[in-house]
């Protein structure tokens, strides 16, 4: 910047040693502004934009040699003929789910009751997960074939007990599966 006292160029009004802009007609004063940099009124764009490409280059190329493991060899294998025999373990197929015993009332310990209409199967991944959890007997029944049960949802159930009394001595083990498990008696 000028160190001197000038006139705008376009209306003629006095600017001062610091002043970038005139405050009578808002032109920029020529040159460098405030930060040592030139307005980019008429400076052409093209060289700025190749100059940000070589840096970007230049960063990229530097990122490539950094990371570059002089190391490390690629080997190629190929098979020829021969054949090799390869045990593979047996995977074991989910346990479906217990059934209730037709004809038979009891209590039992429900751990959730999945509605209808999210599938028998989301039923099924419950009783699996339990199962996987180290609870036992573990089933999933319809309620709408049961009169004890409210109709529309697939029960998952743990263990058959005679007595209210049994299936809430099992009541604890099954709340460490989900806190919201109940007794709840099963009758035709």
């Amino acid at each position: 910047m000028s160190t001197a006292a000038t006139a705008c160029v376009r209306c003629g009004a006095g600017l001062g040693l610091s002043q970038e802009y005139c405050l009578e007609c808002g032109l920029r004063r020529p040159g460098q502004g405030r930060f040592g940099t030139a307005p980019l009124d008429g400076a052409p764009l093209a060289p700025r934009l190749a100059a940000l490409g070589v840096v970007a280059l230049a960063g990229a190329v530097l990122a490539i040699v950094a990371t570059r493991d002089p190391d490390r060899t690629t080997s190629i294998q190929t098979a020829i003929g021969g054949s090799v025999t390869v045990d593979v373990p047996t995977l074991q197929q989910p346990k479906a789910p217990a059934a209730w015993p037709p004809g038979e009332d009891g209590w039992t310990v429900v751990l959730v009751s999945v509605p209808k209409v999210q599938g028998r199967k989301a039923a099924v991944d419950v009783a699996s997960a339990a199962r996987a959890r180290g609870l036992q007997t573990i089933g999933v029944i319809d309620s709408s074939r049961y009169a004890s049960l409210h109709p529309g949802y697939w029960l998952v159930w743990s263990g058959r007990y005679d007595s209210e009394a049994e299936a809430t001595g099992a009541l604890l083990r099954a709340r460490v599966f989900t806190k919201s498990a109940r007794v709840q008696r099963i009758s035709r």
